[in-house]
């Protein structure tokens, strides 16, 4: 009795905890995000500039409750209709890029009484999105744009207004009354934006719900939430626990090498050891048969565990940084600031462009047909200084051939040599396996064991990188 007692009441602290959260993270500050018009914009290794007048009052038309454009402190009130130029491109190829956010009241995580992450699953959420790129790269490749982008409507109030205080009220009555499923009033519904779309549409179409549905939130979603807390298990992490972004990138590999979907065959991941990339190892994996016994190459996303500095963020690392974000194969950075994680896909000027997953959304079921796709695509980008990142990160990139990866390793070595001050680079790409240099790993571990005793050892040191929310 008195465990059933105890049981009790860690749920009714799990329902409140989860309705202060959901209310913490359910507002949206209306803060701008403001662009310069004479600074290239780079997104994920594109860059874009924002020249003329015209595209200058277009950008500003962005988000106007969010996002901005300035030069010289002045501002445009008027909402121009007609976005052409790189504006437009920018605008499209931001929203089409996959934000996965907090969210709430979606199936029970297995061994707890939490049906949100608010507060806590950050960096997962960050490491979702990296992993979701590196997938759209894989199968859509980086010239996809959503072709309802631009179908948004960035401006709309009662999405991010009143729709959050009915989730709110009803969140908090559900938590309460100790009632499962929060009766929420329904929005208005969209109108179609549906479009007679070509044979490729449909194709791309099919993988961009496919790609979206593996990081569904419910227990069957290959990599969605409940799988990746399983993975973090094996290595000491729980629900409700704090994430690194290191211990992210190994949750990661663990989901890919799990995946049992036949599309997923031909994609890998490998961590790198030690801040080192062994190449012999990354193509060990790219040439590695598929469960299926069929011969081929795999593409492979790299991830890579830094430290950029001690306590605060060396800005020698700077112009490195913006170097990566500049490659046609990165997939961005899971990194942010002091206690919060961001996913870092681009930059203008000394500023980081990245997607916040700090924002409370409501469970979709994604295995339904045509489930809504607005709530994972962000309307707008934020922006914050170099300076106020954390040191620790985890860089990734994709690659999706064998030579592709050399090109990539020889072009990434020429950047770290380059803007290394210091006699060591960040990281550094060598030929061999890690065993040629006396490591004790192996691309195979026990099933039952996430991480290697080597690994584990290593990860001890990113202990201080987790990044929390308070």
């Amino acid at each position: 009795m008195e465990a059933t007692g105890t049981d009790e009441v860690e749920k009714i602290k799990s329902k409140f905890m989860s309705a202060w959260h959901n209310m913490k993270y359910s507002w949206v500050l209306k803060t701008k995000t403001y662009f310069s018009r004479n600074s290239p914009v780079f997104l994920l290794g594109k860059c874009y500039h924002f020249k003329t007048e015209g595209e200058y009052r277009a950008l500003h038309s962005f988000h106007s409750s969010s996002a901005g454009l300035s030069t010289d402190g002045s501002n445009f009130d008027k909402i121009n209709t007609e976005i052409s130029g790189n504006v437009e491109e920018f605008r499209r190829d931001f929203i089409s890029r996959i934000w996965l956010t907090y969210r709430e009241e979606f199936p029970q995580i297995q061994g707890s009484a939490l049906t949100t992450d608010c507060g806590w699953g950050c960096t997962l959420r960050t490491g979702q999105m990296l992993l979701a790129q590196g997938l759209m790269l894989h199968f859509l490749g980086r010239a996809w744009v959503w072709p309802e982008a631009l179908d948004m409507d960035s401006c709309d109030s009662e999405s991010w207004t009143s729709s959050t205080v009915r989730k709110l009220t009803a969140s908090l009555e559900a938590s309460l009354t100790a009632e499962r499923d929060p009766r929420i009033p329904a929005r208005p519904p969209r109108g179609p934006a549906r479009r007679d779309w070509g044979g490729t549409e449909m194709r791309n179409e099919v993988y961009h719900r496919k790609i979206i549905s593996w990081f569904g939130d419910s227990p069957l979603a290959a990599f969605g939430l409940h799988q990746l807390i399983e993975f973090g298990k094996k290595s000491g992490k729980m629900a409700g626990d704090w994430y690194g972004p290191a211990v992210v990138a190994h949750i990661l590999r663990k989901a890919v090498e799990e995946a049992r979907d036949p599309e997923l065959q031909g994609v890998t991941v490998y961590v790198a050891q030690d801040c080192t990339v062994y190449s012999s190892d990354v193509i060990d994996r790219q040439c590695s048969l598929m469960d299926s016994g069929k011969a081929g190459t795999k593409a492979v996303i790299i991830l890579v565990p830094v430290r950029l500095g001690g306590e605060r963020t060396n800005t020698d690392y700077l112009e490195f940084v913006k170097g990566i974000l500049s490659l046609e194969y990165c997939v961005g950075i899971i990194g942010g600031k002091p206690k919060q994680s961001y996913y870092f896909a681009g930059f203008q000027d000394d500023s980081l462009i990245y997607m916040d997953p700090h924002y409370c959304q409501s469970f979709v079921d994604v295995s339904i047909k045509d489930f809504p796709l607005e709530s994972f695509h962000c309307p707008s980008p934020k922006k914050m200084s170099f300076k106020k990142m954390d040191p620790s990160c985890t860089i990734g990139f994709y690659c999706r051939t064998v030579q592709d990866f050399e090109k990539a390793s020889e072009e990434i070595t020429k950047m770290l040599k380059s803007s290394s001050k210091e006699k060591y680079p960040l990281f550094t790409f060598v030929k061999g396996h890690s065993r040629d240099y006396d490591f004790a790993s192996s691309p195979l571990h026990e099933e039952n064991d996430l991480f290697s005793e080597d690994e584990k050892k290593r990860l001890k040191r990113f202990s201080t990188e987790e990044f929390v929310l308070l």
